[in-house]
């Protein structure tokens, strides 16, 4: 019985550490795509992110818009609003999330993938 043996070349790992040039990359990518995620929202969406904060991440290799409410109305709002906001991110990105923050101590946040628009179709 013959036996194969196989050799670990370090050189074929991924990097522990995120260089420098990682994280500049990540963080254009990241901008990029909230950039065209903006421009693609209608008045009254850029309208409710600007009273919101607002970012996109990369982190843990799933993309997120994240939004972050000021107030319990905003965040209704923002719910409102989040199918159509969904529509346009997976035009972008097909596997992307999007998490809505209550003002803190006000509740839990909400996720959502893109790819359960469809859960969501009648609120559309």
């Amino acid at each position: 019985m013959a036996r194969n043996r196989y050799y670990f070349n370090s050189d074929d790992s991924h990097p522990i550490q995120p260089t420098s040039a990682d994280i500049i990359l990540r963080q254009q990518l990241e901008y990029s795509i909230s950039k065209y995620f903006y421009e693609a929202c209608d008045r009254t969406i850029q309208n409710l992110l600007s009273n919101c904060r607002w970012y996109v991440t990369t982190q843990a290799n799933a993309m997120t818009l994240v939004i972050e409410c000021t107030d319990p109305v905003t965040n209704w709002r923002v719910l409102q609003k989040i199918v159509p906001m969904g529509k346009l991110l997976n035009q972008i990105v097909s596997s992307a999330k999007i998490r809505v923050c209550p003002p803190d101590s006000q509740g839990v946040p909400f996720e959502m993938r893109v790819d359960e628009l469809s859960v969501y179709r009648d609120m559309a």
